[in-house]
């Protein structure tokens, strides 16, 4: 009660700069016992600041009116996130496929007065796999060494990762909109890096790929399915604001168990690419059959979605897989025959892509969004309004914006606004090392060639639509990257890794 007490005074920015450091910690400490010290001060700063953002608001009513209610729910929460860890310590491989498994599904809660659709299952599957962790390296750190050693391009990504979380939270001090900065952290930034900093120091061995390969590729049938079922019945399960837009229009957009048909279509594609590695590496026919009818299914799911960025974003995708499996001339020469059919289709109907109602009208208002962040960036240049700010400054600079357009749809210009040069410089830095990194060794690779050309791909979509670090997906890619980075390198690897890669070599024929 006295921490709680504390820090719903002027404390929270302080509490955000302390959860940021120990987030940054996280990912860079290298002892097991130091690591675990960061990620267990995470933990517990992490709620106690989101419990003082939104004491007061409507949707802890219930608590305040049934206190023991609300304290049986903790208690039962706090058992399943324990049961799980224990499972984790015995099996770390089931982090993975469990981690792969939830970051797809989003809950509906209202924080700050506002809906979020949060990652509530992966939370509790990064609380478990946190405590399997910390547990163990603090009660017996001699018998926990740390089996990571990271390589000279991934030691650059942790240390830029860690540096623009950091530099987040210390740019929230001045934001407009501190709640917001304060929401982004606990939800997104602290919980996501622990994840990284999970992925990154598992075994990812052939069949643990493989095993979270088939997951996502069910997952992403599924929700397909789901995606037909709305386009038959013409009816969609969430956002009341779809449901609105596709009564005035004469097209029929899907989203299935996604909030927005753009994050769904984000998912497809990146899924696609996976697969589409499989089908580009894989020997085996049957694979790659099996591979061919999914992503038919897939493809028909993202068409239905009518999101363009998706569609452009699986493009790049497939281009960089096409330039590490073949020859980068050939790549180039397919894009181009690409883009001129695209241009081509564009200048025979431009009615059709809404040209006749200017960039605006058809990029349904996000270039206005784009001039507006350019013109907040030239306002200030260096050091921005804050973490978190866009939305606040955007309205104020231009009243009467509809709420749904409120929020940039380019991630450069949401961080050349929010955190000035100082921001866009750590951004462009990490995306640089990142795309290094994971390109680097990766053109005889089919698991490093895969998760190289989803990330390019989801980093290319963050331009075109939002979220690149608060989207799990772009931690997960780099956390999975990272290590297979590091395992890759002579000399170095998990010893799990190691192990099962000799097992599959053939002993020498004397």
């Amino acid at each position: 009660m006295i921490e709680f007490g504390a820090l719903t005074g002027p404390l929270p920015k302080l509490g955000v700069i302390a959860v940021a450091l120990f987030a940054a910690a996280a990912i860079l400490a290298r002892p097991a016992r130091a690591r675990a010290l960061a990620i267990l001060g995470a933990l517990v700063l992490s709620p106690l600041l989101l419990l003082a953002d939104i004491w007061h608001s409507p949707q802890l009513g219930v608590v305040h009116r049934h206190p023991l209610v609300a304290a049986v729910g903790a208690v039962l929460a706090l058992a399943l996130v324990a049961l799980l860890s224990v499972a984790i310590a015995r099996r770390p491989p089931l982090f993975g496929a469990l981690a792969i498994f939830a970051l797809p599904f989003r809950v509906p809660i209202e924080a700050g007065g506002t809906t979020s659709n949060l990652l509530v299952p992966l939370y509790l599957v990064v609380a478990a796999g946190s405590l399997a962790f910390v547990v163990p390296a603090l009660l017996r750190p001699e018998r926990e060494p740390d089996l990571y050693r990271g390589t000279r391009e991934t030691r650059w990504v942790e240390r830029l990762l860690a540096l623009y979380v950091v530099l987040y939270g210390l740019q929230a001090i001045y934001s407009s909109d501190f709640e917001k900065a304060l929401q982004q952290m606990v939800f997104f930034y602290v919980p996501f890096a622990l994840l990284f900093c999970l992925l990154r120091a598992l075994a990812w061995t052939p069949r643990l790929i493989r095993t979270c390969l088939q997951l996502v590729t069910a997952l992403a049938v599924v929700f397909a399915c789901i995606g037909f079922v709305e386009y038959a019945t013409k009816s969609v399960f969430l956002n009341s604001k779809l449901v609105a837009a596709n009564n005035v229009h004469t097209y029929f957009t899907v989203n299935s168990v996604f909030f927005d048909p753009d994050i769904f279509g984000r998912f497809l594609a990146l899924v696609m690419i996976l697969l589409a590695a499989v089908l580009l590496y894989s020997r085996r026919q049957r694979r790659q059959l099996d591979a061919t009818a999914v992503l038919a299914i897939l493809w028909a799911g993202l068409v239905l979605t009518l999101s363009r960025s998706s569609l452009a974003a699986l493009l790049v995708g497939l281009a960089t897989l096409a330039a590490l499996r073949w020859d980068l001339s050939r790549a180039i020469a397919a894009a181009a025959a690409v883009v001129a059919l695209g241009a081509a289709a564009i200048a025979a109907s431009p009615n059709t892509f809404g040209l006749n109602q200017g960039l605006n009208g058809a990029s349904a208002g996000r270039a206005g969004l784009v001039s507006g962040g350019i013109d907040l960036f030239g306002q200030r240049p260096l050091w921005g309004y804050g973490s978190g700010s866009f939305v606040s400054e955007y309205r104020r600079e231009n009243q009467g914006t509809p709420t749904s357009l409120a929020a940039s749809h380019t991630i450069a210009i949401t961080i050349a606004a929010e955190q000035g040069l100082i921001g866009e410089v750590a951004y462009i830095a990490l995306l640089v090392a990142a795309a290094f990194m994971l390109l680097r060794g990766a053109r005889s690779d089919p698991a490093r060639a895969a998760i190289a050309a989803a990330f390019l791909a989801l980093a290319f979509h963050s331009e075109l639509y939002a979220d690149f670090l608060e989207d799990p997906v772009t931690w997960t890619l780099l956390g999975i990257g990272t290590a297979l980075a590091v395992s890759r390198a002579p000399g170095r690897g998990h010893p799990e890794a190691r192990a099962e890669e000799a097992a599959r070599i053939p002993a020498p024929v004397s």
